[in-house]
């Protein structure tokens, strides 16, 4: 298995149910800051977007954005026209703003991603608060199929188009993220480790038997590099020296089992390379904030527990 999908199986990811906006006239709208990651694509007519202080963006049919900042942000026929508050946006599946003035009609259709938030410090750090995709360039030729799926459901209501909404809104999301992996100005982290063809090796090492006992030397043989070189390069890329990544994704794949099953710590410490169940705690706790029993507490009604056996 791919290190990215690794990833994202940890993020946890919950999809809220997309929304199309369909706009025309002199109008803009503005969202509240929200822990939410939005991915959205224009499927006809232009908007410009801002995402919270920074300059705003005009986007045209075919284009797709992903919000990872968090930060309010609005959208609308012009960069300078007075926004109305959006609140009733997201909840409806199909939002008709109409305004009086000249700017012709655009559509646009967007989703919101519920992301595990101590997994997502790995991903939502090192991504740019706002990245574009235009529908003209290369990159987008993927994304394509996808949005014309979304407007296609988006159209009309039929025995589990619900589903087919959630899950497009997720391929989109993930289509996206390859595109922003695939940039060279990829910034420090392991999303730009997963394009380095020597250190992606021993990433995978990490994430699929993180339980091992994983030394700087053995990551390295797996790299084909030496003991001094990878260490070096690994931490320069990713941002962490080997083995605190290490530490790190462990937490975080212990911390999954934690949410969705009943796993004592005793068999989470063991099964993730722990010499006692207190080590595990101690670096759980500063990798979270929380001991695994309240991070247990903390989580037990976000979704169903699995049992163990």
């Amino acid at each position: 298995m791919d290190p990215l999908t690794d990833m994202l199986r940890l993020l946890d990811i919950q999809v809220a149910p997309p929304c199309r906006l369909e706009a025309a006239g002199e109008w803009a709208l503005r969202f509240a800051e929200t822990r939410l990651i939005r991915v959205g694509a224009v499927l006809r007519g232009s908007l410009w977007l801002t995402p919270g202080t920074a300059d705003p963006v005009l986007l045209r049919a075919g284009d797709c954005y992903l919000l990872a900042g968090g930060e309010s942000y609005a959208v609308g026929s012009g960069p300078d026209v007075p926004a109305e508050e959006g609140t009733e946006v997201p909840h409806q599946p199909v939002y008709r703003h109409v305004r009086p003035g000249a700017p012709g009609p655009s559509s646009t259709i967007s989703g919101s991603l519920q992301l595990d938030e101590t997994a997502a410090t790995l991903l939502l750090e090192n991504l740019p608060q706002l990245s574009v995709i235009r529908g003209l360039s290369a990159e987008a030729a993927a994304l394509h199929p996808v949005m014309t799926l979304l407007a296609r459901e988006t159209s009309f209501d039929a025995p589990g188009t619900g589903a087919m909404r959630d899950h497009l809104t997720h391929v989109l999301f993930v289509q996206t993220l390859r595109v922003v992996l695939s940039r060279p100005d990829v910034s420090i982290g392991w999303l730009r480790a997963l394009g380095d063809e020597r250190l992606r090796p021993a990433l995978a090492l990490i994430h699929g038997r993180p339980g091992e006992p994983w030394t700087v030397a053995k990551l390295a043989a797996a790299a084909g590099m030496s003991r001094s070189a990878f260490a070096q390069r690994f931490k320069n890329t990713v941002g962490l020296a080997p083995l605190d990544y290490l530490s790190r994704w462990r937490v975080q794949s212990a911390a999954r089992l934690l949410r969705v099953t009943d796993r004592t710590v005793s068999s989470l410490a063991t099964e993730f390379g722990f010499s006692t169940p207190s080590s595990f705690i101690r670096t759980f706790k500063r990798v979270t904030g929380r001991s695994p029993a309240r991070y247990r507490g903390d989580r037990s009604g976000d979704r169903p527990r699995i049992p163990s056996g």
